[in-house]
């Protein structure tokens, strides 16, 4: 029970990766706010944390919306008692060319990606230092914050600056015992990569393993970083890739 007695917030977290972090967070012994625009998503995930005898409440959110993501902490710390971090996890993509995407498809995926992050950061961090609570920061990057793709213009965009953000918070908390890292997810198999089965062996492909990544694999590492064996870890984004970025060629 490493993290009993944290209560950690967890953005995205009614699917794929974020619902895998939250029943790892909970095995670990943390007390959860599941984030969620999904609503009825967000309730299953944390009824399923409840039967893990963690305590755990939902919240609809949209954290591209600075107001939301403020009232998310403060419901946090008004259900929870407190708060020691929050996995910054919620993101979409959408694949289109440079030339096709206008400024409305630029910046929706910014403002969910990469601006959700900073509010996360910002009103977290405001909230913690407030309370004289320590804790950690996770944020999900990807491996589009090192390395282009077509069609993800946006992404790479947010993700580069997740990695960035990372950094500059860590600096930046450090003196009020926060630790700001982040992991770089390769080719996950969730909801997010869509319906069509065509796409997943070329992306499977580009991993040493020929083979999709599942979320939970993610989720421990994720896990991992909001324990005290990570201290060690700070400003850094860890790849969670299977060797994509090692080893491209």
């Amino acid at each position: 029970m490493e993290l009993k007695d944290h209560v950690l917030i967890v953005t995205g977290g009614a699917s794929g990766i974020g619902r895998e972090a939250c029943l790892a967070l909970a095995a670990k012994g943390a007390d959860l706010v599941v984030a969620d625009f999904n609503l009825a998503g967000a309730e299953q995930v944390a009824a399923e944390v409840q039967a893990l005898g963690r305590r755990a409440k939902a919240f609809k959110v949209d954290v591209s919306k600075a107001a939301e993501v403020k009232a998310m902490v403060d419901f946090a710390v008004d259900q929870l008692g407190t708060l020691n971090g929050i996995f910054n996890n919620a993101g979409i993509s959408k694949v289109q060319s440079l030339l096709e995407m206008d400024p409305a498809s630029y910046h929706r995926v910014i403002d969910v990606d990469q601006h959700s992050v900073y509010y996360g950061l910002h009103y977290g961090a405001r909230k913690m230092v407030e309370l004289g609570a320590k804790g950690t920061f996770v944020n999900t990057a990807s491996i589009f914050g090192y390395v282009a793709a077509r069609g993800s213009f946006n992404y790479n965009a947010a993700k580069s600056a997740v990695v960035a953000m990372t950094r500059t918070g860590a600096l930046e908390l450090a003196e009020h015992g926060i630790r700001v890292v982040a992991v770089a997810p390769g080719f996950i198999d969730t909801p997010m990569m869509g319906e069509d089965p065509s796409i997943k062996p070329p992306l499977a492909a580009q991993h040493m393993h020929n083979t999709l990544i599942q979320p939970e694999k993610v989720a421990s590492v994720v896990a991992f970083l909001f324990t005290d064996a990570a201290q060690a870890v700070n400003g850094s984004t860890v790849p969670v890739d299977d060797g994509f970025l090692a080893f491209k060629v």
